[in-house]
């Protein structure tokens, strides 16, 4: 074949820069077309309706990898402008997506037609058209294990070991602005409900099998009770949920616990996601905003699903919300810090 690992990993993915266009007259002429256009534009009214809303805190839900596809500095900028409160995600998007390229790491261009044999046989990771050095990524996953062994061996919750990774990085980092640096400055919260499913997962067993009596472990339901009491905090909720999955679910089911802690709590009051799974399955993932209004998870009025690729209508949403500009008079939340001792 004659192909080397170089000859694929030539064209690095530039993540879009939603301050550098004003996507506001799109979604303006989109709101009087019809089928995913008016969904979208309905998407993006009931986000700058949550970013107007000074009550209303904002939780950003990521699942998939829109991030390694372009999307990355879309959610790094939502958090610099003061546009959401709290992140919930996959750990793929935060470690193997955003902490890898802190590490001076990049994401490729490829094709998805390419032989994948011939990928593998170059150590080449594919999702859909896009490639990674597997040999980097398992460099993300050793340096999050060598972080580790550097860390007090206890329990922490995801949160608090991404907090961890914002303060190694501040010295470290290769990359400027990266989602988790970002988060750390401004006192955003990142859970990952299911970490170990990422690069962090590789790293911590590599941890802990270096370190048998003493290491760390994350505590999944001290992290569930730290998310609820963001909630129980937030008179006003909102959700902008890329994708479905586990971190759509376990935002929702911050309401359901808060209630059994006999706290007193609203439904979220607006909710858009983006997702291009469809109910025909019944499968969780693609279950309808409407459903989780009978779950008492969210509320029915100010809700809009968009069945769309993320990656083509998040930078025309998010766009619309930088020039509108309703961010720049939003309080900020700082949740990070209502879990220090």
């Amino acid at each position: 074949m004659g192909h080397n690992k170089s000859s694929f990993l030539k064209q690095a993915v530039e993540h879009i820069d939603i301050t550098s266009f004003d996507s506001r007259p799109i979604i303006d002429s989109m709101s009087k077309m019809s089928f995913v256009s008016r969904e979208t534009a309905n998407a993006a009214k009931i986000f700058n309706n949550m970013l107007g809303n000074k009550d209303c805190t904002i939780f950003l839900t990521l699942a998939g990898s829109t991030s390694a596809a372009g999307c990355m500095q879309i959610y790094a900028d939502l958090v610099k402008y003061n546009m959401v409160d709290a992140i919930v995600a996959t750990g793929a998007s935060i470690i193997d997506m955003d902490f890898f390229e802190a590490l001076g790491f990049k994401h490729y261009q490829g094709s998805q037609f390419e032989d994948d044999s011939v990928l593998r046989k170059n150590y080449i990771d594919r999702i859909y058209d896009t490639y990674i050095d597997e040999d980097q990524l398992q460099n993300c996953d050793r340096t999050i294990g060598e972080i580790a062994d550097t860390l007090e061996p206890k329990a922490y919750t995801s949160r608090e070991f991404i907090y961890e990774l914002g303060k190694y990085l501040k010295s470290k980092s290769k990359k400027k602005e990266s989602l988790i640096e970002l988060a750390y400055d401004k006192n955003v919260p990142i859970f990952c409900p299911a970490f170990t499913d990422s690069s962090a997962g590789f790293g911590l067993v590599m941890h802990q099998e270096r370190n048998p009596e003493k290491h760390i472990t994350i505590d999944s339901i001290k992290e569930f009770r730290e998310l609820t009491e963001i909630k129980i905090q937030s008179d006003v909720s909102g959700l902008i949920m890329i994708g479905g999955g586990v971190p759509k679910n376990f935002i929702q089911d911050t309401v359901i616990c808060a209630e059994l802690l006999d706290k007193k709590v609203e439904m979220h009051k607006y909710a858009v996601q983006i997702t291009v799974a469809d109910s025909r399955d019944g499968a969780c993932s693609s279950s309808t905003l409407k459903e989780a209004s009978s779950w008492g998870k969210v509320d029915a009025t100010e809700e809009q699903m968009v069945f769309a690729e993320a990656t083509s209508v998040m930078p025309l949403i998010a766009s619309d919300a930088y020039h509108r500009g309703l961010w720049k008079k939003r309080p900020k939340r700082n949740f990070s810090q209502i879990f220090k001792k």
